[in-house]
């Protein structure tokens, strides 16, 4: 699972700051600092929001706090009483509420793109693999072929039925996970909030990264690509001005201690490719960036070019396992 941090920095007048320039700004007496720190689905989350009135500050992360909150109730895979969990445990969600809608229908809009190799039904896969190597004496080579195969036909986005009236899990053992999605809608809907309440110039880091406008100094906002096993260390940096990043890695999250098997699974082969060390995606908003990541991280790097060329505005890294890089990119916006 990747790691979880929102960061909200704005200066004065609603101009961001990046993290670097926090202490000379604190220096040259810079607004008063709000923070917040809480679970953000399923980890840890935080906001820092820079402001010259500190009553407007504290509660627009107020705001945004409640907002995490809302969306977290739809979207939680771990929440016995979220909206997910509701249609998971049931087969059905009725009067679904319009972000689950929205979030579902463009899952499947990416999953249309990248030829179901982003498919929001791997989730009983994921447990299929859980359940394999926390058992004592876990086989190293992960669970017997037999039992890949028989979760697979329970992974198929095609029988996950979306309507504004219903979503509905076609066949029964069906379960859904947005961990490759929701991350990025919840980094849109904080933006959406900070610029309906004037903000002009910010960044929201929850994970996924959204740039709102441009830096205070008048450039892009500036993201490095921080190696996944290297901590400190990166390989690449991006601009950002009203667009978003997100990045997945295999090295995020594995469940043997050999490292073959990661979170990264392709939902049509049941297993882990291992394609890339890192892939970086940019778009225009944080949800697509997310998706796009995880399943560009399931795809041979000619499949990635042809579907990056259909997406005006995606820019896609890609950090080989040899520790060589390609970027990518789509047509004009």
């Amino acid at each position: 699972m990747r790691r979880r941090t929102l960061c909200v920095l704005a200066a004065a007048a609603g101009l961001g700051l990046p993290r670097s320039s926090i202490p000379s700004a604190r220096a040259a007496g810079a607004a008063p600092l709000v923070t917040w720190t809480g679970p953000v689905l399923g980890g840890v989350g935080s906001i820092q929001l820079h402001h010259p009135d500190p009553v407007v500050a504290r509660e627009l992360v107020k705001q945004c706090v409640a907002e995490i909150q809302r969306l977290e109730m739809l979207f939680s895979l771990w929440q016995v009483d979220s909206q997910l969990a509701k249609l998971n445990r049931h087969g059905v969600l009725a009067a679904p509420p319009p972000d689950m809608v929205r979030l579902l229908n463009l899952a499947q809009r990416v999953a249309a793109l990248t030829g179901s190799l982003f498919d929001v039904t791997v989730q009983p896969l994921w447990a299929l693999y859980r359940d394999h190597f926390t058992a004592e004496n876990a086989a190293p080579e992960g669970p017997p072929p037999a039992a890949v195969e028989a979760i697979l036909a329970l992974v198929d986005q095609r029988h996950l039925l979306v309507s504004p009236d219903r979503v509905v899990l076609a066949r029964k053992g069906m379960a859904v996970t947005l961990n490759g999605i929701a991350q990025g809608y919840v980094t849109d809907c904080v933006v959406n909030l900070l610029r309906r309440a004037g903000v002009t110039h910010t960044l929201v880091d929850l994970g996924e990264v959204r740039a709102l406008g441009m830096h205070p100094a008048g450039r892009p906002w500036r993201a490095a690509l921080e190696s996944p096993e290297a901590p400190g260390s990166f390989w690449g940096e991006v601009d950002l001005t009203d667009r978003a990043l997100a990045t997945s890695g295999d090295a995020g999250f594995v469940f043997d201690a050999g490292g073959r098997f990661t979170h990264l699974l392709d939902p049509r082969a049941g297993r882990s490719p291992r394609r890339y060390r890192a892939v970086s995606v940019v778009a225009p908003d944080a949800a697509l960036a997310d998706a796009l990541s995880t399943a560009f991280s399931l795809m041979p790097e000619k499949d990635v070019a042809a579907t990056v060329r259909q997406l005006p505005g995606v820019e896609a890294y890609l950090l080989r396992h040899d520790g060589s890089r390609a970027v990518l990119r789509g047509g004009a916006a």
